[in-house]
């Protein structure tokens, strides 16, 4: 029993869609390479599916470029003659973007001024004085920025010394350091210069009356200046 008739017309379903015509293109790609075999005829197939992907078939015996080439003598055309054109015209457009552009630096390093006008001079000098304010404003932005950072690394690097500073002192009265005051006969002093903290000086004072050999210890100073 014989299938029946097909109606050709545009399939809805986007997955079945894409099975046939992964199914019918392999079918023609088959056909296309029976008729080189069995004919010795030179093939082209150019397909693109409707996401635009691409597919080719070429016979062994030919390239694609070949082929453009025989069509364009059989029916006595230029396929790229009008294209050949288009790249010419817009070739011709960059070279004179390009040559106005290195001519403009030329004249903004003060050199080609002779053919300017008086009004083209005028011109020029406002360019280079918008264009140095531009410049300046920049530089400005810079220093200010950099400036910004300097200024929070400086007041980080207090704060950090200010803790170190608290951490030390509070050391200094801890008797399980060893670092207790005698008789008033603790100091230390602290110096700040510059926007920067610095620790200067400090002197300690420091009695071990149980320690004792070959006649014993006696007060000892500790000094760091």
């Amino acid at each position: 029993m014989g299938r029946g008739k097909i109606e050709i017309k545009r399939i809805e379903n986007p997955t079945n869609r894409q099975v046939t015509y992964s199914k019918r293109r392999n079918g023609i790609f088959k056909k296309a390479q029976e008729l080189t075999v069995l004919c010795d005829a030179k093939v082209s197939l150019i397909m693109f599916s409707n996401t635009g992907k691409f597919h080719e078939y070429i016979s062994p015996t030919i390239t694609t470029k070949k082929v453009y080439d025989q069509y364009q003598k059989t029916l006595g055309i230029d396929l790229w003659s009008t294209h050949y054109e288009r790249m010419q015209e817009n070739l011709r457009k960059l070279k004179e973007i390009n040559n106005k552009l290195r001519r403009e630096i030329r004249q903004r390093m003060g050199e080609d001024l002779g053919d300017l006008s008086l009004e083209d001079l005028h011109r020029l000098e406002q360019k280079m004085d918008a264009s140095v304010g531009l410049v300046r404003e920049r530089k400005y932005h810079v220093i200010k920025t950099q400036t910004e950072t300097y200024r929070k690394k400086v007041r980080n690097l207090e704060e950090q010394h200010g803790n170190l500073l608290l951490n030390f002192e509070a050391k200094c009265e801890d008797p399980h350091y060893g670092l207790v005051e005698n008789d008033g006969d603790y100091e230390s002093a602290v110096a700040f210069a510059n926007g920067a903290s610095n620790l200067y000086a400090f002197r300690l004072h420091q009695t071990h009356s149980n320690l004792h050999h070959d006649g014993g210890y006696g007060s000892h100073d500790l000094r760091l200046a």
